[in-house]
C-alpha cells in the first residue's frame, strides 16, 4: 500500500481535518477514534508519512519507534488501564485489512473486547 498524502490521519496532521487529541508528543499523534469499538478507543499515530507497519520498522529512526512506545505507556497511564488492560493492534495491507494507508494503532479497553479472532 502506497501512501496517500490526502488519507485522513494526514489531514488530522495536517490540521485540515479536526481531532480529539489524547496525547502527543515530538514524533506521535494520539487522538479518539469518531468511530469507537470499545470504551476507550485511542489511535496512535507517527507524524511522519509511513503506509504501515513494514515500512515504518524499515524506514523509522529509533527515536520514532521510542516515542510510539512511550506513547502506548502514556495512554495507558491516563486511562488508568495497568491492571485492567487494553488490546494495540495494527492492520497491514490487504490480508490485514488496513484501510487508511498511513501507520495506526488501535488501543482498545474499557470493557472486555471479546477474542482476537473468530477462530
Amino acid at each position: 500500500m502506497s501512501y496517500d498524502k490526502n488519507n485522513i490521519f494526514a489531514k488530522i496532521l495536517k490540521g485540515e481535518a479536526n481531532a480529539e487529541k489524547v496525547y502527543e508528543n515530538e514524533h506521535v499523534l494520539c487522538f479518539k477514534d469518531i468511530f469507537p469499538k470499545a470504551k476507550i478507543h485511542v489511535l496512535i499515530i507517527p507524524k511522519n508519512q509511513y503506509s504501515d507497519i513494514y515500512e515504518f520498522s524499515k524506514n523509522s529512526s529509533s527515536k520514532e519507534k521510542e516515542s510510539i512506545f512511550s506513547a502506548f505507556e502514556r495512554l495507558i497511564n491516563i486511562y488508568k488501564i495497568e491492571k485492567s488492560g487494553c488490546r494495540i493492534i495494527t492492520n497491514h495491507g490487504i490480508d490485514g485489512r488496513q484501510e487508511v494507508p498511513h501507520l495506526h494503532f488501535h488501543l482498545l479497553a474499557g470493557q472486555d473486547i471479546g477474542r482476537m479472532t473468530n477462530n
